[in-house]
């Protein structure tokens, strides 16, 4: 490898989050640096990467390249070819005057390649699966939030295609782990049965595919292609939405593999019976098997998860700064992993130990914007957590009392937490009257006094909103 490519990734690595990192950068190729001054050829393995890279990171690498060349440095980019010796069906064949005719057979998009069974994998692991191997049952944090999902993944990575979790569908909100747990089954299976063919998917790459295939009218090559999969592993599912013939591919796909007693793992951002713009039919079969929830973080591992995340930056963080970034920050992973880097980079620019006033320091910022997103949404999403309800729920017109209380409680957190008006807080609980709010409102001022169990639980969510 290149000395100015081992440059520009390492440069990448420090600029990018792991999965971006690994996802988009890694796989890229670089030729020309021998004769930079005439470009540098940069290789995709296929066309959505070529694309992604190209609109987000190609500025970049050029501006890399001019400083380590010490002269402007012009990238084009391409997609790689995949080498192999010509098959009967391609073969150059003698034409009637001697001359050799050229094969008329292309290639299938290397999207749709034919699936190797190879037990010695040579070429790179993520080529082929699009795993990422630091992501493991080891090396993630189990707590309250995720021991079920976490337990059921270790079950399907131990018996892939049987029928009590295929397919298994995983749901909560964005940076919660989702991606890693998948990708942790993949990984499992892989290390338990080398011989399986397992493919990491997201949603925005399948419905690439798609549209590849109906521009070049290869969908049987599609198709032979998912449907030769031992495991499916699709992140992100919620992006189908309103892509008809997406859904309708990846219909036929699910029935075949599920047949096949093929593993299917799905990951969204909210439970099935929720996605909008999905058909009825996908989300009927996501109930097949079973269904199980992340939770955002209790505080207990928020601060696991950053001592995880700073021993493997070779920091000891104190309990006390542990503690402080976990109370502040409580949405999700990614937001805690931004924080600590920020922590860490504030010490190492500044020269001095990470200590409490430090971390205050270099978080006043953060924090305080997130102290200041108490929102009428950002309320009803707490309170649905907390009472384990839908946030769907408190729109409706449902009356119960496990429903109706907590729909009061939220209407007097926004009254009290928002500036939002009667009328406004109506609107945004299914556009209900303002006296409807003021009720609730006049409802819990009236029950806390009286009822113990509901003034604790009202005390509990302005410290989680209020931090």
């Amino acid at each position: 490898m290149s000395s100015f490519w081992i440059s520009c990734l390492s440069q990448f690595e420090q600029e990018l989050p792991p999965q971006q990192f690994n996802t988009w950068i890694r796989p890229l190729r670089l030729e020309g640096e021998d004769d930079a001054a005439n470009g540098l050829r940069l290789y995709a393995p296929n066309g959505f990467i070529l694309k992604w890279v190209k609109e987000r990171y190609l500025t970049r690498i050029e501006e890399l390249g001019s400083a380590f060349f010490s002269a402007p440095v012009s990238v084009s980019m391409m997609i790689a070819e995949r080498s192999s010796a010509p098959s009967a069906a391609t073969r150059t064949v003698p034409t009637a005057t001697g001359a050799v005719a050229k094969p008329v057979v292309p290639a299938p998009p290397p999207a749709f390649a034919a699936v190797e069974r190879p037990l010695e994998r040579t070429r790179s692991d993520y080529e082929k699966t699009r795993l990422i191997p630091g992501f493991t049952f080891e090396n993630l944090i189990v707590g309250k939030a995720n021991d079920l999902a976490r337990a059921a993944s270790a079950q399907v990575a131990t018996n892939p295609g049987g029928a009590a979790y295929n397919p298994m569908f995983i749901y909560g909100g964005a940076g919660l782990g989702k991606t890693h747990l998948i990708h942790a089954i993949g990984n499992r299976i892989l290390e338990q049965n080398p011989g399986k063919v397992v493919r990491y998917v997201h949603a925005e790459d399948y419905y690439s595919d798609v549209v590849r295939a109906y521009q070049t009218k290869s969908f049987d090559a599609f198709k032979r292609y998912y449907r030769s999969l031992d495991v499916l592993l699709l992140d992100d599912v919620q992006f189908f939405n309103g892509k008809n013939r997406t859904q309708e591919e990846f219909f036929f796909v699910f029935n075949a593999l599920i047949e096949a007693k093929k593993q299917i793992v799905i990951s969204c951002d909210t439970y099935p019976k929720d996605i909008s713009g999905l058909e009825d039919r996908l989300i009927t079969r996501f109930d097949w098997g079973l269904t199980v929830q992340i939770e955002p973080p209790e505080i207990e591992m928020r601060v696991a998860i950053l001592k995880k995340k700073a021993e493997a930056e070779s920091v000891a963080l104190d309990d006390e700064v542990a503690f402080y970034i976990a109370k502040h920050l409580r949405s999700n992973v990614r937001e805690l992993e931004g924080a600590l880097k920020k922590v860490l980079a504030y010490a190492s620019f500044h020269g001095r130990k990470i200590d409490l006033e430090l971390a205050k320091e270099s978080l006043k910022d953060l924090i305080g914007a997130v102290n200041r997103q108490i929102t009428v949404e950002n309320i009803q999403k707490t309170v649905a957590d907390y009472f384990k309800i839908k946030v769907a729920d408190l729109y409706s017109k449902k009356r119960t009392r496990q429903i109706a209380r907590p729909r009061q409680v939220a209407m007097w957190l926004a009254k009290n937490l928002t500036s939002q008006s009667y009328p406004s807080i109506g609107e945004a609980f299914g556009g209900r009257d303002h006296t409807t709010v003021l009720h609730a409102v006049r409802t819990i001022e009236s029950l806390r006094s009286k009822d113990n169990e509901l003034n604790h639980d009202v005390h509990v969510l302005l410290q989680v909103l209020k931090g």
